[in-house]
């Protein structure tokens, strides 16, 4: 790969590129419907963007859900830049950004698809598995540690 860097950025940046990924991937490729994929945390997120040659390939969300708990969703990486570790430094990103605002235990609603990625980078599988949009999930969660490395 020649160039990626990843920016943090408010919705009020993000909107329009997030949201391109997202509709790209989500409504076009996985079939969720549109009026599901944008929602109320959007506006109060932290979105990750990677970039790619100052093309945006892709996109995740960090929400701060209270008492020291954030969750990580709507990830997303255009199909043809998949597989080439943007998913990976686009989690990380957020990973840091959630250790350096405190948080203590991070959580996600994964694809089981991509279980296996998010276990590569320390989440734990809990709870049923459940359909969401169309889509089978299970809950993960990572705790983080106290000190940031």
């Amino acid at each position: 790969m020649n160039s990626l860097e990843i920016f943090l950025k408010p919705w009020s940046e993000a909107s329009t590129e997030a949201f391109c990924i997202r509709r790209t991937v989500f409504v076009e490729e996985q079939q969720v419907p549109e009026d599901l994929e944008l929602d109320e945390y959007d506006p109060l997120a932290t979105h990750a963007l990677a970039y790619f040659d100052e093309l945006c390939v892709g996109t995740a969300r960090l929400v701060d859900l209270g008492d020291g708990h954030a969750q990580i969703g709507r990830m997303a990486v255009l199909a043809h830049f998949r597989g080439k570790g943007i998913g990976k430094q686009i989690l990380e990103k957020l990973l840091l950004a959630a250790k350096v605002r405190g948080f203590s235990t991070l959580i996600l609603h994964s694809q089981l698809s991509v279980m296996p990625f998010y276990e590569k980078l320390g989440f734990i599988a809990q709870g049923p598995i459940y359909d969401e949009a169309g889509i089978l999930h299970r809950n993960m969660m990572l705790i983080l540690p106290n000190s940031i490395e």
